[in-house]
């Protein structure tokens, strides 16, 4: 048998090897992260929702997608309205900041509304007087993006659902730094509409993982290859 392989070429592959592999075990362990959080989260949205207290005493990751319900009133005078497209057409979200009976105030995403319907006295039915309830999703929004376009106050139009920038605006204290996504409960008129929370999580680990792997294998296979047909290896 004969195994004389290139010291050099030999540590440089080793080490890259390792570094393949190395990979494909991290993403691995995304791999379970990512599965440990999509049950998380379905484990919240299915769950009886909570009140605001007992949502507002858990730690943020446990509290993201927690259904909660809300007892006040809705400030419709200082609505916004974060524009996104759906099905290529443009719609808007409009976020209401909601009074809770003792007195803190939240922001409510009621819901999308086409562009026809962006003024409030298109849709007046909908806007809800006096004491109401309100169930939804507790969200953390992301923050604006460096490509996120300065918000429209003229027309009190966002780009995202900037909190701070909107409560700025408002001079409104919110009670906690997140969105309430309100459920699909049919507002009157049938705007805004809610429902729209949406839970996807890309989850490509393990073809990554995969592909880490498989190029480690590809990379012991060139090695093999390389010194075999240069008579370095060779069995006898």
């Amino acid at each position: 048998m004969t195994f004389r392989p290139y010291p050099g070429l030999t540590i440089a592959c080793a080490l890259l090897f390792a570094a393949l592999c190395g990979l494909g075990f991290w993403q691995l362990e995304r791999l379970q992260w990512k599965l440990a959080l999509i049950a998380r989260v379905d484990s919240h949205m299915t769950a009886a929702p909570l009140a605001l207290d007992a949502v507002m005493a858990l730690p943020q990751d446990e509290a993201q997608y927690r259904r909660v319900t809300l007892a006040g009133h809705f400030d419709h005078r200082r609505e916004a309205y974060v524009f996104t497209t759906a099905e290529g057409a443009a719609v808007y979200h409009v976020l209401t900041p909601f009074r809770t009976d003792d007195g803190r105030t939240l922001m409510v995403d009621r819901g999308e509304v086409p562009k026809e319907k962006l003024a409030p006295a298109t849709r007046g039915a909908g806007n809800i007087t006096g004491e109401t309830g309100v169930t939804g999703v507790w969200r953390l929004p992301d923050a604006p993006g460096a490509f996120t376009p300065a918000p429209d106050h003229a027309h009190r139009v966002w780009y995202s659902r900037d909190l701070k920038g909107i409560a700025a605006a408002d001079r409104l204290t919110l009670a906690a730094p997140v969105v309430i996504e309100a459920d699909a409960t049919p507002n009157p008129g049938g705007w805004p509409k809610g429902g729209q929370t949406v839970v996807t999580f890309r989850n490509q680990h393990l073809s990554y993982a995969v592909t880490w792997f498989g190029l480690a294998l590809g990379l012991l296979g060139i090695w093999f290859a390389y010194h075999i047909s240069r008579g370095r290896i060779a069995l006898k």
